[in-house]
């Protein structure tokens, strides 16, 4: 009797072992399957919600989008809670209208002495393709440009590259673009390649009753200043700002918010009350004054930054490029084509060739 039940509880405690090894099979199986195939977060993301996850950080209730930020760049007013807020393609609010390239006015900064060397090029690349919608700010008369037809607007600032001329060609812009009835106002210097296409799938995803401040900071932290006082008292600031050689867009509704800081001569007198130029002027408002973080966008480009560094299979995406000498050495884009860099130092025209192949001049 002693030895039969000895044989029962090993045949039971082989069938217990045996029914643990194949479910411990199983999970070892299903772990494997699971760790090979996993599944991507944004697997299931439209493809204008990729975009934009590309192109910003991430977007707030109120159409802001929050970026990189230190606790300096908190405005002088309060703000209100940001909450995440899906804006994939999929389920746009009813704010969201289209968006047409002659919505954007697009402001060219310039002057004299660049028409030529500078000017020309692009007039003869990416302005062909916005001419009705790009309007050109210098400080001297041309003819040559006027006669073509091409929208420029002569300024009664200073040629020079100081801190005064600068925001006076800006608040030139600003004026400008609020007499006009357009959604953006986006600035670029006349060494920047302005992609229009992709400018525009840029600024489709965003609502259009949104503050929106998109561009590139030179920087990698905040600047800081020291905003003048009274009592010929200072105090310190920081706050991030789009660089104007790489450019930047402003949308509509902020820009009517920048009125008591930016129309008429305010906005050279605020660039005067923190002693620094346009661009930061510009980023001074909307982040100090306004509370609105800027949107920090990867596909804007200034002479600033390593060039090379672009990947030729991505220059297309991008919304500006740039050119100028580092070190006695030109750095543009690596891009090849029909045009040599002697004929092509900037690589503007190669990257022309390759968006609008059939301009009449591209081989």
């Amino acid at each position: 009797m002693a030895t039969a039940t000895k044989i029962v509880s090993k045949k039971v405690l082989r069938t217990l072992c045996g029914i643990l090894l194949t479910y411990f099979i199983i999970v070892l199986v299903d772990l494997q399957l699971r760790t090979r195939n996993p599944i991507s977060p944004g697997a299931e993301r439209g493809a204008g919600e990729r975009f934009q996850n590309h192109a910003v950080n991430s977007l707030s209730k109120d159409g802001n989008i929050l970026s990189k930020s230190s606790d300096g760049g908190r405005s002088d007013s309060s703000r209100g809670e940001n909450k995440d807020r899906d804006f994939s393609d999929n389920r746009r609010p009813s704010s969201w209208s289209s968006l047409t390239p002659q919505d954007i006015f697009i402001a060219v900064k310039t002057t004299g002495r660049f028409h030529r060397t500078r000017l020309d090029l692009l007039l003869d690349t990416w302005i062909s393709i916005t001419k009705e919608h790009t309007y050109i700010f210098t400080d001297t008369p041309d003819v040559e440009i006027t006669s073509k037809g091409y929208n420029l607007v002569l300024t009664n600032c200073p040629p020079e590259h100081s801190h005064q001329a600068l925001s006076c060609k800006m608040a030139a812009e600003y004026d400008r673009f609020m007499a006009s009835d357009k959604r953006w106002l986006c600035h670029v210097d006349d060494d920047n390649y302005l992609n229009p296409g992709a400018l525009l799938s840029l600024l489709s995803a965003f609502p259009l009753d949104s503050d929106i401040y998109v561009g590139k900071p030179s920087l990698d932290r905040p600047m800081k200043a020291h905003e003048l006082l009274e009592a010929n008292k200072t105090k310190e600031v920081t706050f991030w700002f789009a660089t104007g050689g790489a450019g930047f867009c402003l949308s509509r509704q902020l820009a009517e918010k920048m009125a008591p800081w930016a129309s008429g001569p305010r906005f050279e007198e605020t660039s005067a009350s923190i002693r620094l130029p346009d661009d930061c002027t510009v980023g001074f408002i909307v982040e100090r004054r306004l509370g609105v973080r800027m949107v920090h966008s990867p596909l804007f480009h200034s002479h600033l930054e390593n060039l090379l560094m672009l990947s030729p299979r991505y220059i297309s995406q991008q919304v500006t490029l740039s050119y100028g000498l580092f070190e006695n050495k030109m750095n543009s884009i690596e891009l090849k084509g029909a045009f040599s860099k002697e004929d092509d130092p900037s690589r503007f025209k190669t990257v022309h060739c390759r968006l609008y192949p059939f301009t009449s001049w591209c081989p």
